[in-house]
């Protein structure tokens, strides 16, 4: 096998330490946003503030945009399938999935506060505009998806605020055991 060959294959495939961490952080995606979780009575189908975006924020930030994005999708869009939101799964997989390979990206290279403030707020971005399109595309109304922005201001705005305390901590602690070499 050639050098080339060699190395293109290492960076396409997982390697089975990456792929316990993205299976561990799916799974704690999934528990966060299914188990702490408030339905709002607001949208045309109610709405729901969870905490799955802070282990999304985390295996991104930690583990790089693969991860969040495979952690992100995945384990939103397993909520949604399996608890009643199964029109949202497809959506979600893609927003989420970008989200985490956005804030992936941000953060993979330097790991900073304001790089991690960006990064979220991207997300937000993201989040915002993606969720918009898919409840006008779901309901076939543009105006009622603006009642769904406030829920999501503050699910990310919560999410943020929790993975700025925990993320250094939870960095340091990584370096020192999962992701050194």
């Amino acid at each position: 096998m050639s050098e080339k060959t060699a190395e293109a294959r290492s960076r396409s495939s997982m390697s089975v330490k990456e792929l316990a961490i993205t299976a561990i952080c799916i799974v704690l995606v999934y528990v966060f946003t299914a188990v702490v979780n408030v339905k709002l009575p607001i949208a045309a189908a109610g709405g729901l503030i969870h905490l799955g975006n802070v282990p999304l924020f985390v295996a991104a930030i930690l583990f790089g945009k693969r991860t969040g994005m495979i952690a992100g999708g995945i384990g939103m869009g397993l909520f949604d399938l399996l608890s009643g939101w199964t029109l949202w799964a497809p959506f979600t997989l893609v927003i989420v999935g970008i989200m985490g390979l956005v804030v992936g990206m941000v953060t993979e290279k330097k790991k900073s506060f304001p790089r991690y403030i960006l990064a979220m707020v991207l997300a937000c971005i993201i989040k915002i505009v993606g969720y918009y399109i898919a409840e006008g595309i779901i309901y076939g109304n543009w105006v009622a998806p603006a009642a769904s922005i406030p829920g999501n201001l503050v699910q990310i705005g919560v999410a943020a605020v929790i993975t700025l305390i925990v993320i250094e901590p939870l960095r340091l602690a990584a370096e020192k055991t999962i992701l050194r070499s």
